[in-house]
């Protein structure tokens, strides 16, 4: 009976499908609408915080803040023909930001960022023909990231500093494909653990190769959240079960990596107007082999294969400085996605994606502005499948199908200097 309980704990849903797994690339709506580049951009904005804590050296004025969040409208469609099996979700997630930068000297810098780079929800029909794999998912995490800047000349700085996470997660799935209590109700369990913190950390460098062309390079290091001592909630369990020692409520302790990522780009001032960008990220997905959840019932260790591969994402984007009122942006980038085949969960249920960007900044007063930005997420149509999943002692249970992804995201933020 232990193996009918191969959970998906962590496995992030529908609406994290447009950066990567479980991640969310959503860290400034000026950046954002250039295509999430960044890491050789400063722009006059806090949002360098997240991108390259390096660029707070070049950064013009005394104090910078940027604040902002985005709107998530996510919708999955999952059909197999062969079995006549269709399911629909539809997820809105808000990920936000927060950024703080103060020039101390001419030589040093420091700042805070907060934001939310991993977290989403989704939720499928109750007892959908996938629900031995999951249900719904709600994952949060929150990074807290103080740093600081050095510029060692006009030409060349570097950053970096610690980071802090919070978050929890809460999951259901049905316990297998069949079994139900006497009043034929399937027997599911709920998971939740909150409170879970980490630390990690990041760095980098940007580089005045001449005054109008920049480099940059940053990394964020992998965190792992460890989840200790979480709720298991067991319901409608049969009385076999009950007898073999699941209890209705039980303990478990589970590992999530969040992955450690490498950026660099490079930036061109071609003149007062326009300005282009071009990055490329790697992240080291490949940390996350498998999902193992240890319930303290009968329950026992639960492992779960996940594979994933590591992933680089291209992204363009560009600005034009219309006036000193307006300053119109556009983005494009490639995300490759790092689920593999065979490993293909309703819980990730993603193919590599085509962001298409643009967004604009209004100046309220030379110090307010106003960063809109919008994100269309493009999803080549997808036929695949998990095949690991484990029940009554029989292994490699396919379950699959057609899944059609679609993404909008419309964003908006302010930004302040003095």
């Amino acid at each position: 009976m232990r193996k009918i309980l191969s959970l998906a704990l962590f496995a992030i849903g529908t609406s994290a499908v447009f950066a990567g797994g479980y991640r969310v690339s959503m860290q400034g709506n000026r950046q954002l609408a250039m295509g999430h580049t960044g890491v050789a951009v400063v722009n006059n904005s806090a949002e360098v915080l997240f991108f390259n804590p390096a660029g707070m050296s070049f950064l013009e004025n005394k104090f910078y803040a940027s604040a902002g969040a985005n709107m998530l409208s996510a919708t999955t469609k999952f059909q197999d023909v062969t079995y006549n099996m269709q399911a629909e979700t539809k997820n809105i997630g808000t990920p936000f930001y927060a950024y703080a930068a103060y020039k101390v000297n001419n030589w040093l810098s420091a700042g805070m960022a907060i934001y939310s780079p991993y977290g989403s929800a989704v939720e499928w029909d109750r007892d959908w023909e996938g629900s031995h794999l999951v249900n719904n998912i709600d994952l949060k995490a929150i990074y807290f990231q103080p740093s600081i800047a050095l510029k060692v000349a006009d030409e060349f700085s570097f950053g970096g500093g610690p980071i802090f996470v919070m978050g929890g997660v809460k999951f259901d799935r049905n316990i297998s494909r069949n079994i139900t209590n006497a009043d034929g109700e399937r027997a599911h369990v709920q998971l939740d653990a909150s409170g879970v913190t980490a630390w990690g950390w990041t760095a980098g460098f940007m580089f005045n190769l001449t005054e109008k062309i920049r480099l940059g390079m940053n990394y964020r290091s992998e965190i792992t959240m460890e989840a200790r001592g979480g709720d298991a909630k067991f319901r409608n369990l049969p009385d076999f079960m009950i007898a073999s020692g699941y209890t209705p409520d039980a303990k478990f302790d589970a590992d999530l990596p969040l992955p450690a990522e490498l950026t660099a780009g490079i930036s061109y001032e071609m003149n007062d107007k326009w300005l282009f960008a071009f990055d490329i990220n790697l992240a080291k997905w490949s940390t996350y082999k498998a999902l193992d959840v240890q319930f303290d019932n009968a329950a026992g260790l639960s492992h779960n294969p996940r594979n994933y591969k590591d992933a680089v994402t291209y992204r363009l984007g560009a600005q034009y400085k219309a006036s000193e009122k307006f300053s119109f942006r556009a983005g494009w980038y490639f995300d490759e996605s790092p689920v593999q085949d065979g490993y293909f969960a309703p819980e990730t249920p993603r193919n590599d994606s085509n962001g298409y960007t643009a967004g604009l900044t209004y100046q309220i007063t030379p110090k307010l502005g106003v960063d809109v930005s919008f994100l269309y997420l493009h999803f080549e149509e997808v036929d695949n499948s998990y095949n690991h999943y484990s029940e009554d002692g029989n292994t490699g249970i396919k379950f699959g199908g057609t899944y059609k992804n679609t993404v909008f995201s419309p964003g908006v933020g302010l930004s302040y200097t003095f």
